[in-house]
């Protein structure tokens, strides 16, 4: 199979490296090789946190500059920052709800414009998904789970070899049952949500 790169982006707290975990896991009971990696940056105190989800039997996880085949990123700002990871054949799927940075909060940066964000991201790459992440998320039943509702968007997009039973049967793998309702309802409104837009 040809090899596909993804990767995921946010803040730390977000469920970043459980994400990419779940699509590796995903990926094996499939049958496909895979390689993940992780960069934790300053996850603990809010900082970016990026991981890469390498299929296909590549030898490396790392995705450089321009061979991303999906870019999935839990805040839009981290979008606008890993954008340089994408083509114009990349299918980009972001959260549209922002996690202030304290140097805006203190008044020292200014967050950038959403809807001027999205259409820079349209304009360079093959595909945009934009979601309310946070709002699936509460409906399912726990702000916690944006990460599982980014899953479902991307089982929708038919972008990885990768089917949407697979990835919950490694969610309920990596998941506590007690925590299987609400994040299969928002893997579930994930992927709804994707199929309309």
């Amino acid at each position: 199979m040809d090899t596909k790169r993804i990767v995921f982006v946010g803040v730390g707290g977000q469920g970043n490296l459980l994400s990419s975990r779940v699509l590796g896991e995903a990926a094996l009971l499939a049958g496909i090789p895979v390689n993940v990696s992780e960069v934790h940056g300053m996850a603990q105190r809010g900082g970016v946190v990026e991981s890469a989800v390498v299929l296909g039997g590549a030898l490396s996880s790392i995705v450089s500059d321009g061979e991303a085949d999906v870019l999935i990123s839990f805040e839009p700002s981290e979008t606008l920052r890993a954008l340089g990871k994408c083509s114009k054949e990349t299918t980009v799927i972001t959260n549209v709800i922002s996690l202030m940075p304290f140097t805006v909060m203190v008044g020292k940066g200014v967050y950038p414009n959403i809807k001027e964000a999205l259409e820079l991201i349209r304009s360079k790459t093959k595909r945009l998904i934009a979601l309310n992440a946070d709002a699936l998320a509460q409906e399912a039943g726990s702000a916690m789970a944006v990460n599982i509702v980014m899953l479902g968007a991307l089982a929708q997009s038919n972008t990885v070899p990768v089917t949407a039973d697979q990835i919950k049967e490694a969610l309920r793998q990596n998941l506590k049952p007690k925590l299987w309702d609400i994040n299969l309802k928002a893997f579930d409104l994930g992927f709804e949500a994707a199929g309309k837009i």
